[in-house]
């Protein structure tokens, strides 16, 4: 039986059996190891459990990217519990934009991520980082990955972003106004030239972490970097992984110097 719930309930109204059995309804299932999300919750944090049946149902498919979830009230009644329960975990999951409240609608599962308010994922990499040593290895097994990913899939407006953002620090380092944001915006736009909405996610925690050191490089050697961004669209553009890689390389013996994150 289907999870999801039409927009027009009054018209279209699916039962959500797999959130647990409504009251007054003799037809439904009892709860079972078969129905993951069925029973009343536990007290204790309400809200959270609410949150992880709702991930399971997306991992399993029983929910998908466009659907509505189960009303206020059909939750309320399902789960055994209070709408101020399901108020704060509809209002978490819009804060790490997986869901959007259409009024008059209902609760949508977003088809994709929205902005986050709060980004668990970024503030999980910052406290989890450790060593200097652990941001430079992931660093470096993962901008050569993404960066031959958009060397396949960039589009030529994504090849003129990149080249915008190399003429913007090339005029920046003329003018003696360059900042992290001309170093970040090349890494950037080849990021988003993956088209992959996974590697974009992970690749902007990634320049969120390593922008302090950025600044730093471009304030005490900026022709280095533009020089390293040159060579790196050079072999981009030509579709010369091999080239890519090693340009990467080059560029990494300079950046591995200026990532002066406390040990």
């Amino acid at each position: 039986m289907s999870l999801k719930r039409q927009p027009n309930a009054a018209l279209q109204h699916e039962s959500i059996t797999r959130f647990g059995p409504s009251r007054g309804s003799p037809s439904q299932v009892s709860p079972s190891h078969n129905e993951p999300f069925g029973g009343s919750l536990e007290r204790s944090s309400i809200a959270f459990q609410i949150l992880e049946r709702i991930k399971s149902a997306l991992i399993r498919g029983e929910l998908k990217p466009g659907d509505y979830l189960p009303s206020e009230t059909e939750l309320t009644q399902s789960l055994g519990i209070g709408k101020s329960s399901v108020r704060e975990a509809i209002k978490m999951l819009q804060a790490i934009g997986i869901v959007e409240v259409r009024r008059g609608q209902g609760t949508i599962i977003r088809r994709e991520p929205g902005d986050p308010l709060v980004d668990p994922m970024a503030f999980g990499m910052i406290l989890a980082r450790g060593m200097t040593r652990d941001v430079l290895e992931f660093r470096q097994m993962f901008e050569p990955a993404y960066t031959l990913q958009a060397m396949h899939n960039a589009t030529p407006e994504d090849h003129a972003r990149i080249q915008r953002s190399i003429d913007a620090m090339e005029s920046a380092i003329a003018n003696g106004e360059q900042t992290s944001h001309h170093d970040v915006a090349f890494h950037r736009a080849i990021l988003h030239a993956t088209h992959n909405p996974m590697t974009i996610r992970v690749g902007e925690t990634l320049l969120e972490l390593i922008e302090a050191a950025l600044e730093t490089s471009m304030q005490t050697d900026p022709t280095t970097a533009l020089k390293d961004h040159k060579a790196i669209f050079k072999a981009f553009k030509a579709g010369d992984a091999e080239q890519v890689q090693d340009a990467i390389a080059v560029s990494r013996e300079s950046w591995e110097t200026t990532l002066t994150y406390r040990e």
